[in-house]
């Protein structure tokens, strides 16, 4: 079972896709981050009608826990999915905040629940600060966030997700105990080379059909940033989570978050050689099963095994 804290976006949309199409989903918290909460509240929402999913939606935080940041619409669009100008979901939101919601499906799935996270920490640090004890009834945590040799996306050093609210990152991360770990260096190595991808939107369902139309932007950017393929992140973390055996190499290691360096304030500071003496706590994936992961992908989107 899972739980799905979200921003969607264009690569969170993606994982949704496929947490529907591969595992039960409880309920998705939706956290203010690639663009403002109303806009990732309605693209949610908007998803889940595409899919005709009953999945409940809990919005959660409007912004982060202690000072402002820029969202991601120059990547993601004004809209959070590519200024397509969709219709609105004819459903509504839950009126529980996503921060209780999680903590109240905790109890309700204590031990079989998983949670992903694909936002910025802050939902998860609210609630992991009104009950310290909800690691014990969480069968395990994936993270998709930051950059664990320093190689950012929204700074030098900075991942986005961290970077977005580095105090919220710092709560969970030095509190939760045990994680997973998709940072953004290994989205890079795992893209999605752009050729396969034009040929599953072309072959896929109404969901492809969907998601052609919310990337473009996206893959227009990443063509225009020179990458490998397009990098959808979320989706990768996704991929961990719902199919633990695709990870092929990781290693377990202490991590910090920097509050306070004037260039390096949200950097994902990994004790590589283990000489801080905290504790092991993040399991920092290091590769994947690029084949498992794109039959994940092609699968959400309709297609056919790739």
């Amino acid at each position: 079972m899972l739980f799905i804290d979200t921003d969607p976006g264009v690569d969170d949309a993606l994982a949704i896709l496929m947490a529907h199409a591969h595992g039960s989903v409880a309920g998705l918290g939706i956290a203010a981050g690639n663009v403002g909460l109303a806009r990732t509240t309605a693209n949610a929402l908007k998803l889940l009608e595409l899919i005709d999913a009953p999945t409940p939606v809990f919005p959660g935080a409007p912004q982060p826990l202690v000072r402002p940041a820029d969202d991601a619409a120059f990547v993601h669009g004004a809209d959070g999915f590519g200024d397509t100008g969709y219709l609105p979901a004819c459903r509504r939101a839950q009126s529980e905040h996503a921060a209780l919601a999680l903590l109240r499906l905790s109890h309700e799935h204590a031990g079989a629940l998983t949670v992903v996270a694909l936002a910025p920490l802050t939902n998860l640090a609210l609630a992991l600060s009104l009950d310290p004890t909800l690691p014990d009834r969480v069968r395990r945590l994936v993270i998709m966030g930051g950059a664990v040799t320093g190689q950012g996306n929204t700074s030098v050093a900075a991942e986005f997700n961290i970077g977005f609210d580095p105090e919220a990152a710092h709560i969970v991360c030095s509190r939760w105990g045990a994680f997973d770990l998709v940072d953004w260096e290994l989205c890079l190595r795992h893209a999605l080379p752009f050729e396969r991808v034009e040929q599953w939107l072309a072959q896929g369902d109404a969901r492809a059909a969907f998601y052609a139309a919310i990337s473009r932007k996206m893959r227009v950017f990443s063509r225009a940033q020179r990458r490998s393929g397009l990098v959808v992140a979320d989706a990768l973390a996704m991929a961990v989570a719902l199919q633990p055996d695709l990870v092929i190499e990781a290693q377990v290691r202490p991590l910090a978050i920097e509050l306070d360096g004037a260039l390096t304030r949200g950097a994902t500071l990994v004790d590589w050689a283990q000489r801080s003496g905290r504790p092991p706590v993040a399991r920092i994936v290091g590769a994947v099963d690029q084949h498992g992961f794109e039959h994940c992908v092609a699968a959400a989107l309709g297609v056919a095994a790739p």
